[in-house]
């Protein structure tokens, strides 16, 4: 049994947490949000991710693991935290750095810190040189570090947290060494061992390339519409080629992952990722073309009323971070007070913050009754929820279809 403290409760930290706990460790679990703290020592989770809340009130039932507000001493400490851009699209380091922080008072000699945030390169490097400002007291390479990219789905986070391969990224050999056998004690996957800079890079690259991946489908939707034709026949064709697998144009690129790990690379790499920004900038820019098919639909009827259906940034899921559809809604919303507009999400229970601020949107309540009523639907997100609603779509309705729901995109 390894006593670990894991700093960071979200859609990451808790899950780590968990699945620590239920293979054989003492999990502490640290998080800024008292509400998160009370939930989580209550048995439940503050998060939708299926099957989290069984294991959760499973481990904390049985004491392995706790939540609390301020870090523990430990033997392995693992830092979760978030890591956003700034306004400058670089990576704003403020979290990681105020988490390593708080843990250093806490660390002695032996102890393993693992970041598993995603990072620019050198991030984990940068974190040992920190320690010898901070904790002049202890020897050099005394306390070991790694890092652990994350590598998960969110909907299916529990399966792949073991499933999946992980890689390991010492900053020496016995960091490497250290953070394999905690990490194998959990996953069934391979353990792919390298050093910390290359594992930092090695999730940017993954990020990147389904990024630059989207964007060519974003592209073709925009190129298509300009033609007049359908982009899901296009690619369904296109498909069935051998060599081809084209993924699914949308309305953007949300979640804190893919939206912004490749501006990590841009910033680092100095204008030498030049393909890498034009797919940023390319997805960052689809929003603005939705909403413009969005107003020239509303445009062509008197005193429309329009169904917004979804803001999450993926399907089934309630992460609102990054979302296109979120930043599409408000945009609408801001420029057509006189309009009333009808938003479904099935996985929250109230509208975000930014969304609260403007009076012309109400959560719906009864879908059904919303959608017959409807003029224009507006579909940003394929929630299973709204399955039904595809050959509906169809129907007469003006509907601005950003995921192929009412279309038969099968291969």
């Amino acid at each position: 049994m390894t006593n670990v403290c894991v700093i960071g409760l979200g859609y990451i930290g808790l899950p780590t947490a968990a699945v620590l706990a239920s293979h054989g460790h003492k999990v502490v679990g640290v998080d800024v949000n008292q509400r998160a703290v009370d939930t989580i020592n209550a048995g439940r989770i503050h998060i939708v991710e299926p099957e989290l809340e069984e294991v959760v009130s499973s481990v904390v039932a049985s004491g392995a693991l706790t939540a609390t507000s301020s870090p523990v001493p430990a033997d392995v400490f693992i830092l979760t935290v978030p890591t956003p851009l700034d306004g400058q699209k670089q990576a704003d380091m403020t979290l990681v750095d105020r988490a390593f922080d708080d843990v250093a008072p806490f660390l002695k000699a032996g102890d393993l810190v693992v970041l598993e945030s995603t990072s620019p390169p050198g991030t984990t490097l940068g974190l040992d040189r920190r320690l010898g400002e901070v904790r002049p007291d202890l020897a050099a390479g005394s306390v070991l570090f790694a890092h652990a990219p994350e590598r998960v789905l969110p909907g299916k986070i529990m399966r792949e947290i073991i499933e999946n391969d992980r890689i390991i990224g010492g900053t020496t050999d016995e960091a490497s060494r250290r953070a394999q056998a905690l990490y194998g004690s959990f996953v069934t996957g391979d353990l792919l061992v390298t050093d910390s800079t290359t594992a930092e890079m090695v999730k940017l690259t993954e990020n990147s390339f389904r990024d630059v991946n989207i964007a060519f489908a974003n592209e073709l939707s925009t190129v298509s519409d300009s033609f007049g034709i359908d982009v899901w026949e296009v690619i369904r064709l296109a498909n069935r080629h051998p060599r081809v697998n084209i993924m699914q144009p949308g309305p953007g690129v949300g979640g804190h992952c893919i939206a912004v790990d490749p501006w990590f690379i841009v910033s680092a790499a100095n204008g030498g990722a030049a393909l890498i920004e034009t797919a940023r900038r390319v997805n960052d820019a689809k929003p603005k073309w939705v909403l413009e098919r969005i107003h020239r639909a509303i445009e062509s009827i008197s005193a429309p009323k329009v169904l917004i259906l979804g803001l999450a940034f993926k399907a089934n899921v309630d992460d609102l971070r990054e979302s296109p559809a979120v930043e599409i809604t408000q945009a609408l919303a801001e420029s057509r007070p006189e309009i009333e507009f009808a938003v479904s999400e099935p996985h929250i229970h109230e509208l975000p913050a930014s969304l609260q601020k403007c009076s012309n949107l109400s959560l719906v309540e009864d879908l059904e009754k919303e959608f017959d009523a409807a003029d224009v639907v507006v579909l940003l997100v394929d929630h299973d929820a709204y399955s039904t609603f595809g050959p509906r779509l169809q129907s007469g309705k003006a509907v601005i279809d950003t995921r192929g729901l009412s279309k038969n995109i099968a291969p």
